[in-house]
Order: structure tokens, then C-alpha cells, then sequence
């Protein structure tokens, strides 16, 4: 058996810090604020014309009425503008 599988084999788990800081008890400490002062100075940030929804809605404007619109030229080139100059190749007399 090589040492270094011996070592570790003897490792129980992680290494405590250096400095001894263990954040996971600090957070544990700290729990959940009973009461928060902010919260209510916070809130409009939240609701109304600030919600995630309406952000979102205002990010694009007119790409509704352009896609529209570009799907309506794509269908109106497909069906009544003939493709005559597709037939002959670049340099060819027709």
C-alpha cells in the first residue's frame, strides 16, 4: 500500500479555516430578521409599473408589430413575386 493512500485514508472530512471563521455557524446565528425597516421603503420596487412582468413587456418595443409585418412581406414575396431571376446563373445571358 502506497502512503499517500494511507493518507488519505486517514482524512475525516474537510480541514478546519486557519483563521477559525466558520460560516456556516455565523449563518446559522444570524437566522432571519424578525423585523425589517427597509421592507416597506423596498416594496414599490416590486409592484405596479416596477414588477418583473412589466419590465420585461416595456424591453421590446415594436417587435410585435415588426415581426408582423416582416412574416407579411416573406408571404406577400413567396406567392406574387415571381422568381424569374433565379433561373439563370451569375455572368449567363438570358
Amino acid at each position: 500500500m502506497h502512503l499517500t493512500r494511507s493518507l488519505r485514508a486517514y482524512d475525516n472530512g474537510p480541514k478546519p479555516s486557519i483563521t477559525g471563521f466558520d460560516v456556516r455557524k455565523f449563518a446559522a446565528a444570524a437566522g432571519q430578521p424578525r423585523y425589517d425597516p427597509w421592507e416597506r421603503a423596498e416594496a414599490w420596487r416590486y409592484t405596479g409599473q416596477f414588477s418583473r412582468f412589466n419590465r420585461f413587456k416595456g424591453a421590446f418595443p415594436g417587435l410585435g408589430i415588426a415581426t408582423v409585418a416582416f412574416a407579411g412581406y416573406c408571404a406577400y414575396e413567396y406567392f406574387f413575386i415571381p422568381a424569374e431571376h433565379h433561373s439563370t446563373g451569375h455572368g449567363q445571358a438570358s
